[in-house]
């Protein structure tokens, strides 16, 4: 594995994100010294936290799966996350609303689902639910060291027994097809397949190899930090802050400092930050301009679709609501269409609707109810630009407000109290390139050794993480991509030294 050349004692970390904060509290735990400056006033970086009449609104993802990854960066600097973090899981993990009326809980537990799915849909469907479970299980053993936890230096990396392993299980071959060799009933397709709008490619065109999403949703488990997802950030800035680092917030960084290939310093509106070595976590066009430098590409890097949020606190809610409850429309195939090809917003939309005060009731006042609807979108590339959801943005939460009332929640309107809408717009005003908070694509030549690269050719001494670099988006992996920065610069887990003891420790 290629690592940052010259001496790495000092690193400055931009973004207080969940990938910097991962990529600090490993660094740390290798006896690094790290400063981490962040533009907010806050941790979290997309995980952020709105606080509005009483309400505590989580800005960014819902959902928490995985939480090994965050004990394993607790763990690195002597910490448990026990003791900085109550974790809720989710029982069912997901609730699944049709059009035609039917529902189901999706539960993480092999047999709880088993006899969901066959209540739900028959004997035979249980029966393909079963192996289709055991097929994810396979699935997930073979990617996650080799193909997700890793640095690639060359895709002749790739050439791994465990590559073969992972054609022998369909993983080439397409996600919904191969979904449909387990479970033929269109709307159990569904369940497993929705997760491809995470990597931004419709399901009829994702590598099969991307049901490892679907395992993290309903096979690890689903949970939810006490105190809203914002709680996951904080407690790692606290950890970190703990083992030694310097956390400086409102602070944007300006430029870099250079001296041939290596940045010496990072310069902020406030202070100039002398380094060793850097970690870049911001969307990658602010990191390349950062860095003055830019991959050469042969075909323009693809944006994933982008979502309009609608935040809702209420007087009231809709008990038949689970804490996730998946609101699918009648259409499929052609919703993707419309997100990916024709840029148009969804004809029948399919809804995310999250109802944290189902699980914590603190996030709002006595009697208040507060809910996070997700609605899929087009990003700017291929949808509305900037200008038209200026406008475009009140029409649409008013079209979506009538959506919500006619199918699970009536009288919505009514009972809303304090409310937040964000659209593309405010997702490119945040700086992500596309209007997307879901960064680059996964199609197939954005992907493993063909995504973006944590390592910028010109510059021996930076390393990038996020979403836009390896191994991609979501929450698990962006956990994975500040390990893996950190290891950029620390060198493999066990070729490091260990950690000196904390000051006041008996070890």
């Amino acid at each position: 594995m290629i690592t940052v050349m010259g001496p790495v004692d000092h690193v400055v970390v931009v973004g207080a994100g969940l990938a910097g904060l991962a990529a600090t509290l490993h660094l740390l735990g290798a006896g690094r010294r790290v400063t981490v400056v962040e533009r907010e006033g806050v941790p979290g970086g997309r995980a952020g936290l709105l606080e509005s009449g009483g309400f505590r609104i989580d800005t960014g993802p819902t959902v928490l799966t995985m939480p090994d990854l965050v004990e394993e960066a607790f763990a690195a600097v002597g910490e448990r996350m026990t003791d900085r973090l109550e974790l809720i899981r989710m029982t069912p993990a997901y609730r699944a609303r049709f059009a035609d009326g039917s529902q189901l809980d999706v539960h993480t537990d092999g047999a709880a689902m088993e006899a969901a799915v066959e209540e739900f849909a028959g004997a035979r469907q249980a029966v393909g639910y079963r192996r289709l479970r055991i097929w994810l299980e396979r699935l997930y053993r073979v990617q996650m060291r080799r193909f997700i936890d890793t640095n690639f230096d060359s895709p002749l990396q790739l050439a791994h027994p465990d590559l073969v392993r992972l054609a022998a299980l369909g993983g080439f071959g397409r996600l919904d097809a191969r979904i449909g060799h387990f479970v033929s009933d269109e709307r159990l397709r569904r369940v497993f397949s929705f997760q491809a709008l995470y990597a931004g490619v419709p399901p009829a065109r994702a590598l099969a190899a991307y049901a490892v999403i679907a395992y993290m949703d309903t096979v690890a488990g689903v949970y939810f930090p006490r105190g809203g997802m914002h709680a996951l950030p904080r407690a790692m800035a606290d950890a970190a802050a703990d083992a030694g680092a310097s956390l400086r917030y409102g602070q944007s960084v300006t430029r870099l400092e250079r001296s041939g290939d290596r940045v010496t310093a990072v310069i902020t509106d406030q202070e100039r930050i002398p380094c060793d070595a850097v970690v870049l976590t911001p969307d990658l066009p602010i990191s390349y301009r950062l860095l003055g430098r830019s991959p050469h590409r042969p075909l323009p890097l693809r944006h994933s679709p982008s979502a309009v949020i609608l935040h809702a606190g209420t007087d009231r809610t809709w008990p038949e609501l689970a804490h996730h409850t998946i609101s699918f429309g009648a259409a499929w195939k052609n919703t993707f269409h419309e997100l990916t090809r024709t840029g148009k917003l969804m004809s029948d939309p399919s809804l995310l609707i999250t109802r944290p005060t189902a699980s914590d009731a603190s996030l709002a006042p006595p009697g208040r109810h507060l809910h996070y609807v997700l609605a899929p979108c087009p990003n700017t590339e291929v949808g509305p630009g900037v200008r038209e959801w200026r406008e475009l943005g009140p029409r649409y939460r008013d079209e979506l407000l009538a959506e919500l009332e006619r199918r699970d929640m009536p009288g919505l309107g009514a009972a809303i109290e304090e409310e937040g809408l964000v659209t593309p717009a405010d997702w490119t005003a945040q700086g992500h390139a596309a209007g997307t908070p879901f960064s680059v694509a996964h199609t197939f030549p954005q992907t493993g050794p063909f995504r973006p690269r944590n390592l910028v050719r010109g510059t021996v001494n930076a390393v990038l993480a996020g979403c836009g670099t390896t191994p991609g988006v979501g929450v698990p992996t962006v956990l994975i991509s500040g390990k893996l920065a950190a290891e950029r610069i620390t060198g493999p887990r066990a070729a490091r030294p260990p950690r000196p003891a904390r000051k006041g420790s008996s070890a």
